[in-house]
């Protein structure tokens, strides 16, 4: 973030544009990002645990970056802003205690009775799931929070209880549905016109901020002790822009954060990375079996798993 305001300082831009872009590009998608885990059965993997805890962090944070906005644009003072980010991060506190309350308590007991009424039909288990998730990521947004964070957390508590396995099998045809639909609205969001126009800066674009993403989240994870295999694969794992990215353009744009050919090419370049990450995950294997890297990766016992896992 603070580079990128230096860049764009440095470049003569305006600091404010570079500090909101580099807010953006910190922001990795949570949705997309799980759901390809779980295809590849690496959740469990020791670089699916830090990736899923530096993506809960990135979604923590949401409500913060949202009081961040009017005070980089100007329309509150800094005192106001401070009091705003405080507010949020006193807010975050006080639901995820509240959740942890509940997951011990209710969630239990309300899973085992959707399970006693839905004894004929799944049918019933599968709405009640799923209402359980949208009620927590309805009360997440009121609360200034996230969509992400509220889903994510109700997801969670449910991992608590002994019917985890049981509801992610029940809701695993609504998840694909809700994946669908996911990717379709992100191709709504696309100006056609403007990307063709300017497809080659797009591109160049989206080259960009994986390379940058991958190297500097490597880096990060590395500094933690993690060995250089599962610092590639986190930082290969969030090189994308993440989906809140949509949002956050929505509002700079609206109080006049960003102009607007930096708010499209912006949306273009979030789209595309959001796109190709698919294809970035089948690249994971074959990167990390390159034979100039192999010299890079020590052979330990915590990268057996992570072969297993890819593989």
């Amino acid at each position: 973030m603070f580079l990128c305001g230096i860049s764009a300082t440095l470049c003569g831009g305006k600091t404010k544009e570079g500090v909101f872009v580099g807010v953006l590009l910190s922001m990795s998608s949570t949705a997309v990002v799980l759901k390809f885990l779980m295809e590849k059965n690496s959740i469990n993997a020791l670089h699916g645990q830090v990736t899923v805890g530096i993506l809960v962090l990135q979604d923590c944070a949401v409500g913060l970056l949202f009081a961040l906005l009017p005070i980089l644009s100007g329309a509150s003072g800094l005192l106001h802003g401070v009091a705003s980010m405080t507010k949020s991060l006193v807010l975050l506190i006080s639901f995820l205690g509240i959740l942890s309350i509940l997951s011990r308590t209710c969630v239990p007991w309300f899973l085992k009775l959707m399970i006693s009424l839905s004894s004929q039909t799944n049918e019933l288990y599968q709405l009640a799931a799923v209402a359980f998730c949208l009620l927590f990521a309805w009360c997440s947004d009121k609360l200034g929070l996230s969509l992400e964070l509220g889903s994510f957390a109700a997801g969670v508590m449910i991992s608590t209880t002994d019917l985890a396995q049981h509801t992610l099998e029940q809701i695993e045809p609504i998840r694909n549905l809700f994946a669908a639909l996911f990717l379709a609205s992100i191709g709504m969001l696309i100006n056609v016109h403007f990307l063709w126009n300017h497809v080659d800066i797009l591109l160049a674009a989206v080259i960009l901020v994986i390379t940058i993403k991958t190297f500097i989240v490597s880096i990060v994870v590395k500094g933690f002790g993690y060995n250089n295999k599962t610092s590639l694969l986190v930082g290969m794992s969030l090189a994308q822009i993440g989906e809140f990215a949509f949002v956050l353009l929505s509002r700079a744009s609206s109080i006049h954060l960003i102009e607007g050919k930096l708010y499209l090419l912006l949306l273009g370049t979030t789209a595309l990375s959001l796109v190709t990450t698919p294809l970035l995950f089948k690249m994971i294997p074959a990167v990390v079996h390159l034979g100039v890297l192999l010299r890079w990766f020590s052979v330990d016992s915590n990268q057996v798993e992570v072969h297993v896992h890819l593989n």
